[in-house]
């Protein structure tokens, strides 16, 4: 029986599977916390994985490994494979202003001819979220760091690096920043990687990093990972590596790529995962380009594409909620159920940490509609069940709105553990929700590559999923209507 081994290095921890690569069943897994934060050393991810791995009972009887994980994050690198400075993950917003700035100079100050650039070189109108903006800030707020990158990679690239059996000189690695690599999902959400060439843009990488007059950086681009393909093997593991020598290491994913992988997403489905962030993506058989900024047209795990919304909010909407009523998860849903459909007008925009979709990095939530019958606890609870299933469904009413088919809805995630959240959703979208069992699919989706490269030549390997549920309901537009009106009433401006 060969194993194998998938990783997901997330935002708030790592997490192994370890599963029979012929059937998929899991074999044994384990996990380690990340610390909290939108600024994180990568050192804490190699730590957490030692430890998700000794939790997994070892990595020694692997045939193969492949790792996704969380997107858009800058790691910067020196000659020496040394950290520049910690990494700046993707809800890290300080970036706002350099992704308004570069917008504009791609337009030669025409800020929508500059969206419409964007979107048609690198699929998305840029946001703070992602890569290429972190580096612009880099630039100009810590020239003294961003004359020191030699080369710049995302947290999964990094991780797969380090497994292989590189790493910095000063603990020991050979520094070999030329053994980096990434694959399409991941790199096409930098910034500066084209979905429709299959090729990084290096007129927008030195556009964005490029030494100025004023601000000096870099004498030269840094060095990027080679993109590698979803069934290749990307490297083998050196001696003295974590894994055994030799081990074939997959180019691995972003962490939304990877889940589609991991559910076995095909064309026409639609994944909503309601994680640290809220996440609306689908499985599509061209690029897209949306100049509106709601939908990111990134690339998937399998050779095709995958449109993306992403919210900066997500299951921390109920867990702030439930936080404030003193309750914990399950007594927030039994409050949110004991309410009806509409919520008497009580309408939570939960824009609660600023927002990506719509791209408002500096706005607040608004809790509006309060009223002495409305002024309960399960009214509060709803509020926050409906406001995170609006703030999704918006995304997915952008992505249909390219034209991309929705024929099944899948709701993963912490948040999909909420009978409130299961349950509420049908009303929400105007579908029918099919939840899959609670699972690790990033992981699984790692896995499952994982198991793809020992079968060169051959389709992905189909590994079957019970216990599948589906939720049902008559559609309640009178909540997404109470919604719109908050929501297009919420500003965007810094926070005092």
């Amino acid at each position: 029986m060969a194993l194998v081994a998938g990783v997901d290095t997330s935002t708030q921890s790592c997490k192994i599977v370890i599963r029979d690569a012929a059937t998929g069943v899991l074999v044994r897994s384990g996990r380690a916390t990340h610390p909290d934060g939108t600024e994180i050393h990568p050192d804490h991810w190699w730590t957490a994985f030692q430890e998700a791995a000794k939790d997994a009972g070892g990595l020694h009887d692997i045939a193969a490994i492949a790792v996704g994980g969380q997107q858009h994050g800058m790691v910067c690198l020196d000659k020496d494979g040394e950290i520049v400075r910690p990494a700046l993950l993707w809800n890290d917003t300080r970036s706002a202003e350099a992704a308004d700035a570069l917008i504009a100079e791609l337009g030669d100050g025409d800020v929508e001819r500059g969206r419409q650039e964007w979107a048609r070189r690198c699929g998305s109108v840029l946001v703070a979220s992602l890569t290429i903006t972190k580096l612009r800030w880099l630039r100009d707020n810590e020239p003294s760091n961003a004359k020191r990158v030699a080369a710049v990679c995302l947290p999964h690239d990094w991780l797969s690096w380090r497994i292989a059996g590189h790493g910095p000189k000063s603990q020991g690695g050979d520094g070999a920043i030329d053994a980096l690599f990434t694959d399409r999902s991941d790199a096409s959400g930098t910034g500066y990687w084209s979905p429709v060439t299959n090729d990084y843009d290096l007129d927008l990488l030195r556009l964005a990093f490029g030494p100025t007059a004023v601000t000096p950086a870099a004498a030269a681009l840094p060095r990027l990972p080679r993109v590698v393909g979803p069934s290749d093997v990307a490297t083998k593991a050196l001696p003295g590596a974590i894994v055994p020598e030799g081990t074939p290491i997959g180019a691995g994913a972003g962490d939304n790529a990877a889940a589609a992988l991991g559910l076995g997403l095909e064309r026409g489905d639609v994944a909503v995962s309601v994680g640290t962030s809220g996440v609306v993506s689908a499985i599509a058989s061209d690029p897209l380009a949306d100049a509106s900024g709601m939908v990111n047209g990134f690339a998937d795990a399998t050779g095709a594409y995958l449109p993306l919304a992403c919210t900066l909010n997500g299951a921390r909407i109920l867990a702030g909620t439930a936080q404030a009523l003193g309750v914990d998860l399950r007594q927030l849903s039994d409050l949110a159920l004991s309410t009806t459909p509409g919520n008497g007008g009580l309408v939570l925009v939960p824009y609660l940490e600023g927002e990506r979709t719509p791209n408002k990095p500096h706005a607040t939530g608004s809790l509006h509609g309060i009223t002495l019958a409305t002024m309960t606890p399960g009214h509060y609870a709803r509020a926050a069940v409906e406001g995170l299933l609006c703030l999704l469904a918006d995304g997915m009413d952008a992505i249909a709105h390219l034209g991309v088919p929705i024929h099944r809805v899948f709701l993963i995630g912490g948040g999909a553990n909420s009978e409130a959240v299961r349950v509420t959703a049908p009303l929400v979208f105007g579908r029918d929700v099919l939840v899959p069992p609670p699972g690790e699919y990033v992981a699984d989706g790692a896995a499952r590559q994982a198991a793809w490269i020992l079968r060169p030549g051959s389709p992905a390997p189909v590994w079957p999923r019970a216990g599948q549920e589906t939720f049902t309901g008559a559609e309640a537009p009178e909540i997404r209507a109470h919604y719109a009106e908050v929501r297009d009433m919420t500003w965007d401006r810094p926070h005092a």
